[in-house]
């Protein structure tokens, strides 16, 4: 009885410890990650876009940094994964056509932002709108900084799953992170393989439906399937019972975008 007694103790005791740790801040994991030595350059300080710019972000750097760990928060589960290393990144504003790209490679990453995108964005003196379209757009940008890329399947420029995850995964971090309009920005039919939003809607979707970690673990499948692909992915990720065309299927019933 008296063993007994001592093993039931000890057994509460642990489970009291257990329920008394506390949720892992996400924040504090990443604060102290080193995301690269940032270098912010404007090169358009004659422009309305740079002065728009510079009056809702007076500290680039900073704010580079700041969306930089809430990628990296999205992708991986902590800092002692194996995450794509950046040594350098570099972030340009410019007087030209386009939006936003990433550049360069083996940790040295350029991204240039457009001053001229960020007028059309003010057209109705909506610095809000400004402010909200400039993050989304980073968090896009830096996500291709930092994902990892399916491996045995070719390149970005030669094949189109490698280019759909690639995308759908920049935009899906964007969705995760309230970079979008909610039901306004999500495009309805179509397919995953168009990437981008549509893609990345969808994969959030599957995050919100069926498991909390799926974005990292989809993530990080790129290093475990090989060749990959996106139903050897969902397979290793959810289990081999589900199918990525089935899934789509449901994800556009679920959203009402066909019927069952």
């Amino acid at each position: 009885m008296r063993k007994k007694s001592l093993i039931a103790l000890l057994g509460m005791c642990l489970g009291a410890a257990a329920c008394s740790q506390k949720p892992v801040d996400r924040d504090e994991l990443w604060k102290d990650y080193f995301v690269g030595k940032i270098t912010f350059v404007d090169r358009a300080q004659e422009t309305e876009g740079s002065r728009i710019y510079h009056s809702i972000i007076p500290d680039p750097e900073a704010y580079i940094a700041k969306q930089a760990r809430t990628v990296l928060n999205t992708l991986y589960d902590s800092p002692a994964d194996s995450i794509v290393p950046v040594s350098n990144l570099r972030y340009t504003l410019r007087d030209t056509d386009g939006i936003s790209a990433k550049g360069g490679g083996g940790g040295e990453i350029y991204i240039f932002y457009s001053t001229r995108h960020i007028e059309n964005s003010f057209k109705n003196n909506d610095t809000a709108k400004v402010d909200f379209e400039t993050r989304g757009v980073l968090l896009h940008e830096l996500t291709h900084a930092y994902q990892l890329e399916p491996q045995g399947i070719g390149s970005y420029g030669t094949n189109k799953v490698f280019w759909a995850f690639i995308e759908g995964m920049a935009d899906a971090v964007r969705v995760a992170n309230g970079g979008f309009n909610g039901e306004r920005d999500r495009p309805k039919g179509g397919n995953y393989m168009d990437g981008y939003r549509r893609a990345g809607y969808f994969l959030v979707w599957i995050r919100d439906n069926k498991d909390p970690e799926f974005l990292r673990k989809f993530n990080k499948s790129t290093l475990e399937i090989i060749p990959w692909s996106f139903d050897g992915a969902i397979k290793h990720t959810l289990g081999k019972e589900y199918q990525i065309d089935d899934l789509w299927k449901e994800y556009q019933i679920a959203m009402g975008d066909i019927q069952s």
